[in-house]
């Protein structure tokens, strides 16, 4: 997936993009996003249009919200933008976890099966009980990314199958669960069982919101998940988005000295080695 989004970093850059983001041939690029709610659901929604507009490419997108209202204008971001592509994504609400397990484990059933799976905000669908025991908490969100790295890889058999060479399928999650105080460590542990099926992570922070003119502006720090992140030394790709009054969006690339180090997790070895136990 991190291929797709910097398909869109290039797409709706503001100038000329010098630098290429690369991660080691054996990364899968599924991707999980974390970080402001608002501000992720615009990036996977301009991640499921620049696939389909840019790419070719089929995208179904789970969500349990229709998109009533965006942050973001199509028109005022894509100039000369082809309506009729748009059908190359499709929408799925399935409101229940339930509901949405049974959609992806029967997406291989599609006449045109897809090549990117979009799924906002996994923690609604997970519901997950506040203060309720760790193991019934992990066990879900690790059912869900297996389920969803499992299917990935048998639509991209169907998709070589029938000579479609668009690539491997791949997926995205925004995930993102509220949490306070003593919660935290948890929604921390949840974040670590999904990034083992999702090698890379994107996230976004605010940086500022002008209320007078409507400007907003985020910085988007792309890197692997660790361990990859650890094993190969690789380091965050950053980059400023702004929202524009008008809903016109654009990515500038930051250079060495505006870059900053993204806060990590800070999860400790006999944290992870306490949740393998929980999944095991």
């Amino acid at each position: 997936m991190a291929d797709i989004l910097e398909v869109v970093f290039r797409r709706f850059a503001s100038g000329p993009v010098t630098r290429d983001v690369r991660f080691p041939p054996d990364v899968e690029s599924n991707t999980v996003v974390h970080g402001d709610r608002d501000c992720s659901r615009c990036l996977l929604f301009l991640a499921a249009v620049t696939a389909a507009t840019d790419l070719g490419l089929k995208v179904v997108f789970f969500t349990q919200t229709p998109f009533e209202s965006l942050q973001v204008s199509l028109r005022g971001s894509v100039p000369g933008l082809k309506l009729e592509a748009l059908k190359n994504v499709k929408f799925v609400y399935a409101k229940t976890l339930e509901e949405f397990l049974e959609d992806v484990a029967s997406l291989h059933e599609l006449d045109s099966p897809p090549s990117l799976i979009i799924v906002d905000d996994l923690d609604r669908y997970l519901h997950r009980p506040i203060g309720g025991p760790l193991q019934d908490d992990l066990s879900p969100v690790a059912h869900v990314a297996a389920l969803l790295h499992d299917t990935a890889a048998f639509l991209t058999q169907i998709l070589h199958g029938r000579g479609e060479n668009k690539g491997p399928c791949r997926f995205i999650v925004s995930f993102y669960p509220e949490c306070d105080g003593g919660e935290t460590h948890a929604a921390d542990l949840l974040l670590s069982v999904l990034e083992r099926y999702l090698q890379v992570r994107c996230t976004l922070g605010e940086v500022r919101g002008d209320g007078v003119t409507g400007r907003k502006e985020w910085r988007v720090y792309l890197s692997a998940t660790r361990p990859l992140q650890d094993q190969w030394g690789i380091q965050a790709w950053q980059w400023c988005l702004v929202v524009r009054s008008s809903g016109a969006v654009e990515f500038r690339p930051l250079i060495d000295g505006e870059q900053e180090i993204p806060e990590e997790q800070n999860i400790s070895r006999e944290d992870v080695e306490t949740d393998n136990k929980h999944l095991s």
